[in-house]
C-alpha cells in the first residue's frame, strides 16, 4: 500500500479554481501533500495547497515540468494539454482521469461521436468544421431551426452553447468547429455523479435535478433527490454507470442528462471531475464528491454516496450590473437561517454571472429546502464595492 498520509507522497492538481480549492479541504483533512498549478497567480487554491506555481495548463512544457515533480496527477478543469498528459503517462506517471478519457471528453464533437458508437442515447447531432459549413447546411435545409449550437472546445458555464432560432443568429456565432444538435423537448434536466476507482469499484450518487436561469443558461438550483419517479431514477443511474464504464474513467464523472416527455433518458454531456451538480454533497452526503474523487484516484475504498438528508444548492453568481471588488450583501441574513451554509470561492473580482460561490440548504423536506433556497436567493446579492 502506498502511504499517502503525512508522507512524502505528492498529489498534483492542474487547475486552481474553486473545485481545486474545495478538493483541498479534503487533502488537508487527510494530510496529503499537494502541488497546484494555475495560470492565475491569485487562484482560489493558492492558500490551501503545500506548493503553488503559476503556469498555463495548455503549455506543454509547463505541464510536463509540473507533472515530473509529483507522484500522481489529477485536474479540476478540462482545458489541459493532453499531449503532455500522454507523455507523462509514457514516463510512468499516474494520471487520473487518464489522458485517453480526457481526450474523448475535451472535444464535444468527439464526445458525442463516442456516445453514438457506444449505443448511449443522446440527442441527434451533426458536426461542422466551421461556420460556413453550418450556414450551408441550414440554407440547404439539411438542418432545421431551432437547434442547439455547441462549440467543440472551450465551452463552460453557458458559454460556447446557444439555442439558434434564426438564420441571422448564425452569423453572430464564432467561426469554429461545432456541433448542431436537435433541440430536445425535455421536462427535466438531471445529473448523476459517478465515482470509479483505479481498481474499478463504482458508486453513483443519487440523481439530482437542475433548474436553470432562463437568461444566463446557467444552473440556478440543484435539488437532491430529483423530483422524478423511481423508474426514471433507476434508468438514469444505470445509464450513468454505463457511460462511466465505456469511458473507463478513474475519479469522478458528472453525467448530465435530459428526461424527455416520454420518460426516456438522454445523455447531454459529461465532465471528468468534481462538478457543480455535486456540491450538494458537501453538507448533504456521507461522503462529499471531493473526498470521493480523492478516494477513487488514490485507489482507496469508495465512501458511502447516501444522502444524510435532502438538499438544495443555490449558485451565487455575480449580479449582472456589477464588476469589481466583490461584496456579498446580505450574507449575515442567510447565515441566520437554519440549515443554510454558504461556500465562498475566493474570487476577489465579481463580473456579471461569474460563479462566485454557492449556498447549500439542507432540510428533511425537499419542498421546504427548495422554498428556503428561493429565500436565500432573494436575500443575498453578489455586488461590487462602490468606487
Amino acid at each position: 500500500m502506498t502511504h499517502f498520509f503525512s508522507s512524502d507522497f505528492k498529489l498534483g492538481i492542474l487547475g486552481g479554481g474553486q473545485l481545486g480549492k474545495m478538493m483541498l479541504y479534503d487533502t488537508r483533512k487527510f494530510d496529503i501533500q499537494t502541488y497546484v498549478m494555475d495560470a492565475n497567480p491569485e487562484a482560489p487554491s493558492k492558500l490551501a495547497c503545500n506548493h503553488f506555481e503559476v503556469g498555463s495548463l495548455m503549455d506543454y512544457d509547463k505541464v510536463m515540468a509540473f507533472g515530473k515533480k509529483v507522484d500522481l496527477l489529477t485536474f479540476e478543469i478540462e482545458s489541459v494539454n493532453v499531449k503532455a498528459l500522454e507523455d507523462l503517462e509514457a514516463l510512468g506517471k499516474k494520471v487520473y482521469p487518464s489522458a485517453d478519457t480526457l481526450k474523448k471528453i475535451q472535444n464535444k464533437a468527439v464526445q458525442k461521436t463516442f456516445y453514438h458508437s457506444n449505443q448511449i442515447p443522446t440527442a441527434k447531432f451533426e458536426i461542422f468544421s466551421n461556420l460556413t459549413a453550418l450556414k450551408k447546411a441550414v440554407s440547404e435545409e439539411n438542418i432545421s431551426l431551432p437547434f442547439v449550437w455547441k462549440s467543440s472546445t472551450g465551452g463552460y458555464d453557458g458559454k460556447g452553447v446557444s439555442v439558434v432560432k434564426s438564420e441571422k443568429a448564425i452569423s453572430e456565432l464564432p467561426d469554429v468547429e461545432c456541433i448542431a444538435e436537435d433541440l430536445v423537448d425535455f421536462k427535466t434536466e438531471i445529473a448523476v455523479i459517478v465515482s470509479r476507482s483505479v481498481s474499478g469499484e463504482i458508486k453513483t450518487y443519487p440523481v439530482v435535478e437542475m433548474e436553470f436561469h432562463p437568461e444566463a443558461n446557467q444552473v440556478e438550483y440543484v435539488l437532491c433527490p430529483a423530483r422524478i419517479n423511481e423508474n426514471v431514477t433507476n434508468k438514469a443511474r444505470d445509464l450513468a454507470q454505463k457511460v462511466s464504464s465505456k469511458f473507463e474513467h478513474v475519479g469522478l464523472l458528472a453525467v448530465e442528462m435530459f428526461v424527455t416527455k416520454t420518460d426516456d433518458v438522454l445523455v447531454n454531456e459529461v465532465a471528468p471531475r468534481p462538478h457543480n451538480s455535486g456540491h450538494f454533497s458537501i453538507e448533504g452526503s456521507f461522503t462529499n464528491q471531493f473526498e470521493q474523487h480523492l478516494r477513487a484516484i488514490l485507489d482507496l475504498p469508495l465512501g458511502s454516496t447516501e444522502s444524510k438528508t435532502n438538499s438544495v444548492m443555490v449558485n451565487l453568481v455575480g449580479d449582472e450590473n456589477h464588476t469589481g471588488d466583490v461584496i456579498y450583501e446580505g450574507i449575515e441574513k442567510i447565515m441566520a437561517m437554519p440549515g443554510v451554509t454558504p461556500h465562498i470561492y475566493g474570487k476577489r473580482e465579481t463580473r456579471p454571472f461569474r460563479k462566485m460561490g454557492h449556498v447549500n440548504v439542507i432540510h428533511s423536506e425537499l419542498s421546504e429546502a427548495r422554498a428556503i433556497a428561493e429565500t436565500v436567493k432573494s436575500k443575498i446579492k453578489v455586488i461590487s464595492k462602490k468606487s
